[in-house]
C-alpha cells in the first residue's frame, strides 16, 4: 500500500466523529423534504465509489449509510429504481465488458442476467409486525445494519453486485464490495456509473463502495473493519471459511453441486429439456444448476435418447476419459489422500470447446455435453461448472437419493427431481434437505425463472437465510406503547 493512501486509527476515527457531528447538525436543521446534507467527507482517494483502500472505503460508506437515513423509504426507493434501470438499459454493454474481462459462460447469458436485476425484491419486502392487546401495543420493524461488506464471485460479478445493492439499500444499509480478481475492472466500472447516478438523483456520492484492486489482504481488511456490521459472501468454500471465522455476523452463500434424479414417471422429454435448460445457462456457471443426474435403470435409455434429441451432444467413453483427463488433475490433501482438482482454465467453457478436448466435433451453438459414466466419477463428485453433465444408472429410486445425497457433499444448496410420484419427493426432501428443491423443472425455476418466486443471485445456503431479500440485511427492533394508547 501507498504512504500516500495510509489513514491512522486515531485520525480516521476522528474523521468519522466529526462526519457524525456534521451530519447530526444537517439533519437537525434540515427541512422535512428530501435534501441532501451539507456535511464534511472524509478524506478518501476514490470518486463515486471507487477505492484502492479498505479503510477509505468503509469511512465513505459509513459516511453515506447516514447520509441516507434522513431521505427514508423514499430516498432507498430511489436507488432502486436507480440500480434496476441501469441494470437493464446497460445490460448489452455491461454484459460485454464482464465477459471481456472474465472469459466464462455465454455472452448472451451475461446480458439476460443483467436485464432481469429488476425482477430482484426491494421495499415492498420489508413490512412491520405489529400486537395489540390488554397490555398495549408493540410493534416490531425491520432497521439497517450499517455497513455490510461484500465478496462477489466471478461468475456473475456484475449482476450479484446489482441484486446485492436493491436488497442491502432497500433495507437502509450501505455496502463494501471486495469483488473477486477476476472480475474486478466490470465490477468498478459498474459501481462508478451507479454512483454517478446515485449522486446526481439525491446527492450521495459513496453509497456503494468498491475495491478496485481486490487482493486477500483487502478481504482480511474488510472483514476486520470496525465499520462493516455483516458480512455476505458468494464464494468458494475458502472465502465462507474465512468469513464465518471473522467474529462478525456472516451471510454466505457457499458452494453446491446440485443432482438431480429421474425416475421415469414423469415426462422425460420435458425433463431432458429441462435438465439441458439448467446446466447450459450460462455454461453451467449457475450454483443451482443441475451438475450430475441420476436416472433409474427402468427409463435410463429413454432419457439418454430425449437428452440428444432436445440437442445435447454425446461422448463415449473413450472421449469422456480424454476430457477427464484434461478437466481434472490429482492431488493429495494433508492427510496424503489423492483427489481430483478441477482444470479452472475449463470452467465455464463452451461445449464445443469441451469437445475438442474430448476429441469430438460439436456445432458451436451446442449447448451442452453428455456422457454416462460411474458414480465415483470425477464429473459426479466435483462442482465443475461446465455444460457436460454425467449421467448414473440407478436401480431403484432409493439408491438415487443415496447417490444423490453423496455427490451433494451435504452443502444443502440445490437438488432437481422429475417425477410424479409424491412419495418419491417426500423421500428425496428429507433426505437432501436442500434450500433449493425444484420438482418437474429446470433448476433455474427456484429463482424465480420459469417458476414461481423472487430472484437474487446471493443463495444463503451455508448460513441458512436462503435466497436472499431485503430482510436478510435486516435488524429487528421492538417499539412497545404499554395501556395507554389502546383505544378498544
Amino acid at each position: 500500500m501507498s504512504p500516500s493512501l495510509q489513514i491512522d486509527e486515531t485520525t480516521l476515527r476522528s474523521i468519522v466523529d466529526q462526519v457524525v457531528r456534521n451530519i447530526a447538525g444537517a439533519s437537525a436543521a434540515a427541512p422535512a423534504a428530501c435534501a441532501a446534507p451539507a456535511v464534511v467527507a472524509p478524506r478518501r482517494e476514490g470518486r463515486f465509489g471507487v477505492f484502492t483502500d479498505v479503510a477509505a472505503a468503509c469511512a465513505a460508506a459509513n459516511q453515506a449509510f447516514r447520509q441516507l437515513q434522513p431521505f427514508g423509504i423514499e430516498g432507498r426507493v430511489k436507488v432502486i429504481e436507480i440500480v434496476k434501470t441501469l441494470a437493464e438499459k446497460n445490460a448489452v454493454e455491461w454484459g460485454r465488458i464482464e465477459f471481456e474481462e472474465t472469459k466464462i459462460g455465454r455472452l448472451a447469458h451475461k446480458v439476460e442476467k443483467l436485464q432481469i436485476v429488476k425482477l430482484v425484491p426491494g421495499v415492498e419486502w420489508l413490512r412491520p409486525y405489529a400486537l395489540s392487546g390488554d397490555h398495549g401495543i408493540t410493534l416490531e420493524e425491520h432497521t439497517p445494519f450499517g455497513v455490510i461488506g461484500a465478496i462477489t464471485p466471478v461468475t456473475h460479478s456484475v449482476p450479484t453486485i446489482c441484486g446485492n445493492i436493491v436488497s442491502m439499500v432497500a433495507a437502509g444499509n450501505a455496502v463494501v464490495f471486495n469483488p473477486h480478481p477476476g472480475g474486478a475492472k466490470c465490477a468498478a466500472m459498474a459501481v462508478r456509473a451507479i454512483n454517478e447516478a446515485i449522486h446526481a438523483s439525491i446527492g450521495i456520492e459513496h453509497l456503494v463502495c468498491v475495491i478496485a484492486e481486490p487482493t486477500l489482504d483487502t478481504f482480511n481488511a474488510l472483514c476486520a473493519a470496525e465499520a462493516v456490521r455483516v458480512l455476505c459472501v458468494t464464494g468458494g468454500p475458502g472465502v465462507v471459511n474465512a468469513a464465518m471465522k471473522s467474529g462478525k455476523r456472516a451471510i454466505c452463500a457457499g458452494p453446491g453441486n446440485p443432482p438431480v434424479v429421474v425416475d421415469g414417471t414423469g415426462n422425460l422429454s420435458k425433463a431432458a429439456a429441462d435438465v439441458i435448460k439448467g446446466a447450459s445457462y450460462d455454461n453451467n456457471l449457475l450454483c443451482v444448476g443441475e451438475k450430475q443426474v441420476f436416472v433409474l435403470e427402468s427409463c435410463a435409455e429413454r432419457f439418454l435418447n430425449e437428452l440428444a434429441r432436445a440437442g445435447a451432444a454425446k461422448l463415449t467413453s473413450a472421449q469422456l476419459e480424454r476430457l477427464t483427463a484434461v478437466a481434472f488433475t490429482n492431488s493429495k490433501d494433508a492427510g496424503g489422500c489423492s483427489h481430483p482438482v478441477l482444470n479452472r482454465k475449463l470452467v465455464g467453457a463452451d461445449a464445443s470447446v469441451l469437445a475438442q478436448h474430448a476429441g469430438a466435433t460439436v456445432s458451436a451453438d451446442c449447448p451442452m455435453l453428455f456422457a454416462e459414466t460411474d458414480a465415483d466419477h470425477p464429473f459426479v463428485m466435483e462442482e465443475q461448472m461446465m455444460p457436460m453433465i454425467p449421467v448414473v444408472r440407478v436401480k431403484t429410486f432409493s439408491d438415487a437419493v443415496a447417490a444423490a445425497l453423496k455427490s451433494e457433499h451435504g452443502y444443502k444448496h440445490s437438488a432437481i427431481l422429475h417425477s410424479l410420484n409424491v412419495e418419491h419427493m417426500s423421500q428425496m426432501a428429507r433426505a437432501l434437505d436442500t434450500t433449493l428443491f425444484v420438482k418437474n423443472g429446470a433448476s433455474v425455476a427456484g429463482l424465480g425463472l420459469g417458476g414461481e418466486g423472487y430472484l437474487n443471485y446471493s443463495i444463503a445456503t451455508t448460513t441458512g437465510e436462503g435466497i436472499a431479500t431485503p430482510l436478510t440485511f435486516t435488524r429487528t427492533r421492538r417499539c412497545v406503547m404499554v395501556e395507554n394508547l389502546r383505544i378498544y
